[in-house]
């Protein structure tokens, strides 16, 4: 299992077109229900976004990038943002009830 965090802030007069965006993408995936991922995105108050993305693949892989609407929130996300996305792997110190951990 690996666990990914990205964070971003964006402009603020793109941050609702942002997370227009980022829900169309959790529409996408309700509807298509890949198997091996979970996905939770946060948008703070000062227009940053968190994204954190559990896969179970060994190699990390996702099925969210073939999603067209994440190929659709992944146009102009720079154009969109004052911080770019920074990726980073992350690991759980401490989770009460909030990850599905076995």
């Amino acid at each position: 299992m690996r666990r990914t965090l990205i964070r971003y802030k964006t402009k603020p007069e793109s941050a609702d077109r942002n997370a227009e965006l980022v829900r169309a993408v959790f529409a996408e995936l309700q509807a298509a229900k890949p198997e091996g991922v979970r996905y939770l995105t946060l948008r703070l108050e000062d227009d940053s976004f968190v994204h954190i993305v559990e896969t179970a693949a060994e190699d990390g892989s996702s099925p969210i990038p073939k999603l067209k609407a994440f190929q659709e929130f992944q146009a102009g996300i720079r154009e969109r943002c004052t911080e770019p996305p920074a990726p980073r792997a992350a690991t759980v110190v401490g989770n009460y009830r909030m990850l599905n951990e076995t």
